[in-house]
């Protein structure tokens, strides 16, 4: 009789095994999931028409850098799958060694790594490259998120005390120290937005918002005074004040993004038919500047699209970041919104003259697996904190009676 019993029990729990993995996917968050989606394929249609006449960067085959990056896509979709279905203990137990990872990466940069652009950033292995300080921006927030989670078990009214902002500094500060060594100015300035947002997020006193504001313009001085930028550097900044002070040099990307971005109208001159995109006048294009190819080619209405999407994409990530009650949750949610957001203003600011040039990929559009894989895995981390918040008895009660609750 018994095991009668047994053998009918396990069917019973194949099937609501699978019950509990489809409600686990049916419960997505695809608005978040589709925007993201829908502006990394726009990305690679992007870079395929900016690489298009680029025979000194395709070798004549004008395909190239579409499939690499529709290859990156694919990688970073299953980079994000694996930390959705990944149990959130794991995720914690696991975020040190991701940290670590990065720090490693970043400390081969400066031993064995290869100079572009003027910054000795890139990993170059088996003739493939990677950035590690795209992956040091997710480790950070991690990084920064499990200090305070782990600290204490805090109830969201709790403040966060003096020893917490300063270990959140020190998770910081080591790989901040380890890029301006390279030195990657963009990706720096990045950080620190982002790194501002997670203390914010956090909960801390407002005076530790004084005081790292006044700490990062008193570093910017003495960066400029005391000549640790390298020249381009600050030639990059001059040219963001008045780019007729060198139209041919640090000048000219900011002259020619205007130019292409103005071309473009309200409906932009067509796909693939970009006078400025066409004729290779923007450098960088398929890179740091692609939010250019979509303002000539694709118009405002073009452009605008990628803005919007963008939006989507932090509009959902605060949302996820609202509505859970655990605190590592909370505060990488939130510094994943403060990463994307900054990033995203600096290149399309960069690329409209209103923001130095800096070099930052626009997030998942830019073509480049390292900030692909990175903002994919960002994401499958917000799609894993939604999950874990519709998973939790507190999500089936009233957001009016959960502030109830806490007070």
């Amino acid at each position: 009789m018994s095991n009668r019993i047994q053998s009918a029990s396990r069917p019973q729990r194949k099937t609501a095994s699978r019950r509990v993995s489809f409600i686990r996917w049916a419960e997505l968050d695809y608005v978040l999931l589709g925007a993201v989606v829908v502006l990394s394929l726009l990305g690679c249609i992007l870079i395929w028409s900016a690489t298009l006449e680029r025979d000194d960067l395709t070798g004549g085959d004008t395909r190239a850098f579409l499939a690499k990056q529709l290859v990156n896509v694919v990688i970073g979709l299953g980079l994000m799958a694996l930390v959705v279905v990944t149990d959130h203990r794991w995720v914690r137990i696991l975020a040190p060694i991701g940290y670590l990872v990065a720090i490693g990466g970043l400390l081969l940069v400066l031993v064995m790594g290869s100079t572009i652009n003027g910054s000795r950033s890139w990993l170059i292995v088996g003739g493939m490259s990677f950035q590690p300080s795209e992956l040091a921006k997710l480790a950070v927030i991690v990084g920064m998120a499990l200090v305070v989670a782990e600290r204490s078990d805090r109830r969201w009214r709790d403040r966060v005390g003096t020893t917490d902002v300063l270990l959140m500094l020190l998770v910081a500060g080591v790989p901040a120290v380890l890029i301006l060594a390279q030195p990657d100015l963009g990706t720096m300035l990045v950080l620190t937005a982002t790194v501002f947002g997670v203390i914010a997020a956090s909960g801390a006193h407002r005076r530790w918002l004084g005081i790292l504001a006044a700490g990062g313009v008193g570093a910017a001085v003495v960066a400029v005074m005391s000549g640790m930028l390298k020249p381009y550097q600050v030639d990059r900044f001059l040219a963001f004040t008045n780019p007729a002070l060198d139209p041919k040099g640090a000048g000219y990307n900011v002259e020619q993004a205007r130019i292409a971005v103005g071309n473009g109208g309200l409906f932009g001159q067509g796909l693939f038919h970009g006078s400025q995109t066409q004729s290779g006048f923007v450098p960088e294009q398929h890179t740091d500047f692609v939010f250019t190819v979509a303002g000539e080619e694709l118009g405002l209405v073009g452009a605008a699209l990628l803005v919007v999407l963008l939006g989507v994409v932090l509009w959902r990530a605060l949302r996820i970041a609202a509505r859970t009650d655990d605190v590592f949750g909370r505060i990488a949610a939130a510094g994943i919104a403060c990463w994307f957001g900054f990033q995203a203003f600096q290149n399309i600011g960069m690329c409209l003259g209103i923001m130095p040039v800096t070099g930052v990929p626009l997030p998942f559009v830019s073509y480049g697996g390292s900030s692909m894989f990175a903002g994919m895995l960002a994401v499958g981390l917000l799609e894993n904190i939604h999950l874990r918040t519709l998973a939790s008895p507190a999500a089936r009660i009233a957001p009016q009676e959960r502030l109830l609750v806490r007070s």
